[in-house]
């Protein structure tokens, strides 16, 4: 890697440039903002600033990096695509099902290497939890309860909530989109997964048009059921995964980065590392990504799984009880 462009200034974009400083000494990294207007100040972990998706083909760069709004996505990636520069796209890979196929469309048209960002596979837990599920540890599987919840203007306390992208409809926002984390890695789980039923809630407290909270009822081919909830108002955050099988109970805390398993004999620990560094994630997520691109072995997200997660989600609104706000 010499050149690389990020397209975005947002947080994640620019966690990106620095693991990116980080990985690889010496590399050039672009910044290009995602409105593409021109911007006097340089940000950090930056050598310049690119004006505009044409710009980042000109300049030849290695690797581009799609840290935008969703719903800027297609329109940032597309040219990449066509261009056959490697593109990783943040999660979700974009706001509509219909922005997700064209862009997979154009990958598979042009051979281009892309993945996309769902960092939580790369959890040391969520590669146990995926383990155990394949060797069939847990039995049959009955039940599987999904959820997280973290209260929205605590995400990033130096920034209004309401200007994020979590919070507006026209940049992808609303929990389905921002927390599709969970659909990811139930589908990468638990393989294929249909809609049951689906309740979706906005929330006076949070005065937003897009919904707060998210109830979804899924089905594997198994016949397992999956529930999973979605909500930006938990003041303590709270995210976990409960599998309910014929042998036992495994408890999976993200946050805790640990796997608990619950039998009728007493309870085990299977794995804890409470103080990981979330920043592995990240880092792992872009060489596993470099390593597609040269070819070697590799997990990365593909274009394909996240399409299907943004046609699960268009689903899910299309089909779901809207019964008002929370108050």
């Amino acid at each position: 890697m010499k050149k690389v462009a990020v397209i975005g200034l947002g947080n994640i974009a620019t966690r990106h440039r620095r693991n990116l400083k980080k990985l690889f000494p010496g590399i050039i990294v672009y910044s290009v903002s995602s409105s593409e207007r021109v911007l006097s100040e340089l940000v950090n972990d930056c050598d310049g600033y690119l004006t505009n998706v044409d710009a980042v083909i000109q300049e030849q760069v290695d690797l581009v990096i799609v840290a935008s709004p969703a719903t800027y996505h297609l329109r940032h990636s597309q040219k990449f695509l066509a261009a056959g520069i490697p593109t990783f796209i943040e999660k979700p890979v974009t706001a509509s099902f219909d922005d997700a196929k064209k862009l997979q469309e154009i990958a598979e048209r042009h051979a281009t290497p892309v993945a996309v960002g769902y960092c939580l596979r790369y959890l040391p837990s969520a590669k146990i939890i995926k383990k155990l599920i394949d060797t069939q540890f847990v039995g049959s599987i009955y039940n599987v309860n999904i959820e997280i919840g973290q209260y929205l203007p605590d995400w990033r306390p130096s920034k209004s909530y309401r200007e994020s992208v979590s919070a507006n409809k026209f940049l992808g926002g609303g929990v389905l989109l921002e927390l599709s984390h969970e659909l990811d890695y139930a589908q990468w789980i638990f393989g294929e997964l249909k809609l049951v039923n689906s309740v979706l809630r906005t929330s006076s407290e949070l005065e937003m048009d897009v919904e707060s909270l998210a109830d979804v009822m899924l089905i594997n081919s198994a016949g397992a059921i999956i529930n999973i909830h979605l909500d930006f108002l938990q003041k303590k955050p709270w995210r976990q995964c409960h599998v309910i099988g014929s042998k036992g109970r495994i408890v999976w805390d993200l946050i805790r980065n640990e796997v608990i398993y619950h039998t009728g004999q007493g309870t085990d620990i299977i794995f804890s590392d409470p103080d990981w560094d979330k920043n592995d994630m990240y880092t792992n997520m872009l060489l596993d990504f470099i390593a597609e691109i040269s070819g070697s072995e590799n997990d990365s997200v593909t274009l394909e799984s996240s399409t299907n997660i943004v046609g699960l989600i268009e689903k899910i609104k299309e089909k779901s009880q809207y019964i008002g706000d929370v108050k």
